[in-house]
């Protein structure tokens, strides 16, 4: 059975956020989302402790604190570090990809152009991380 997840999606374009939320709404699982526009508002919205994510979906060009730079926060914090973190870029940049693995993130996914191309990756990714025994810290 799968479970329904609470997404953090740090994404500072509208349309990215809008196509994905459009893909949610097609969706059988109903997922929570809270979106911030960067890795500054992200921060914030995590500085809450008691209402954390199950996961979390981040751009990597964003503007204030770009997404390896929170990836860096993050990982430094000892109960953030925790959450899963999928970066979700259109960046293919194979020194951006071995840099967010060393930091520690759970995945790296690069946005296809093609809507029905994106919608299947998010399709599949979500699914897989509702099956799994997420960490509830």
């Amino acid at each position: 059975m799968q479970n329904s997840l609470s997404i953090l999606l740090i994404e500072d374009d509208q349309i990215e956020v809008m196509k994905f939320n459009r893909i949610l709404s097609k969706l059988e699982e109903k997922h929570s989302v809270v979106e911030a526009n960067n890795g500054e508002e992200a921060l914030e919205i995590l500085a809450n402790k008691d209402k954390l994510p199950h996961i979390i979906l981040l751009d990597l060009n964003m503007p204030k604190i770009n997404g390896i730079e929170f990836l860096k926060i993050l990982k430094n914090d000892d109960v953030l570090k925790y959450i899963p973190t999928v970066v979700l870029t259109t960046s293919n940049n194979h020194k951006d990809i071995l840099e967010c693995y060393k930091i520690g993130i759970a995945g790296y996914i690069v946005k296809p152009l093609k809507y029905e191309d994106y919608k299947e990756k998010i399709k599949k990714m979500l699914s897989y991380w509702s099956l799994n025994e997420l960490i509830s810290v």
